[in-house]
């Protein structure tokens, strides 16, 4: 599959991009265990009574705590920015596996290929989402995706342990684009994603929500 360009609405990214909101959240959580740390310094300092040790273990705690903010500001660079997800990751089929009362899990297949030019080995990539504005919540519902690539280990260095969709819904409100995106996507795999939908248990069931199905 290749990557699929349309321009992104910033603002409507912001507000229901789930990856985004998830980088939003390491930061917010980044920036209180900071703190804790920093507060944990100075509780000992006092309980030491200021004394040199008391002075070793604050500068300690407090060079930790500068460690630890320094991920507010690596975190996002680190993700990107929606333009950058969305030119960089490749199309991929996704559709709603299943509708829960505040929530809907989505089932992707995706290529596990580190290296995209070689033939794709498919596997089925769940992800748990709470909105996808411009579609209908229900089963079955086709969702236009890109595959966002993570993490992958020594062992499987030339395939990805874990790859989640990002809707293109999350970054436009425009109908149109979102079926432009569908009719990109062959509908041999749109089939192929539609003939697994009952292995999504399995799915659920590995380490990364993620399956190999080649």
């Amino acid at each position: 599959m290749s990557t699929f360009h349309f321009d992104i609405d910033t603002a409507h990214a912001k507000k229901n991009n789930e990856i985004l909101k998830d980088t939003r959240r390491l930061q917010i959580s980044a920036f209180i265990f900071a703190l804790i740390q920093l507060g944990i310094g100075i509780a000992l300092y006092f309980y030491l009574n200021k004394d040199i040790m008391g002075l070793f273990v604050l500068g300690a705690f407090g060079a930790m705590a500068v460690f630890t903010l320094a991920f507010i500001f690596i975190i996002p660079r680190k993700v990107g920015t929606p333009q950058q997800l969305y030119q960089k990751y490749e199309l991929a089929p996704a559709i709603i596996a299943q509708v829960n009362p505040r929530d809907m899990v989505l089932l992707a297949l995706v290529n596990t290929n580190v290296d995209p030019d070689i033939s794709p080995r498919w596997a089925l990539a769940a992800r748990t989402v709470t909105a996808l504005p411009g579609h209908n919540l229900k089963v079955g519902e086709q969702v236009p995706s890109v595959a966002v690539t993570g993490r992958r280990s020594l062992k499987t260095e030339h395939s990805w342990d874990h790859i989640t969709p990002m809707p293109i819904a999350w970054a436009t409100k425009d109908a149109e684009v979102i079926q432009r995106a569908k009719k990109e996507i062959p509908q041999q795999l749109w089939a192929k994603l539609e003939k697994n939908l009952p292995k999504l248990a399995q799915v659920r069931e590995t380490k990364f929500d993620l399956l190999s199905i080649d």
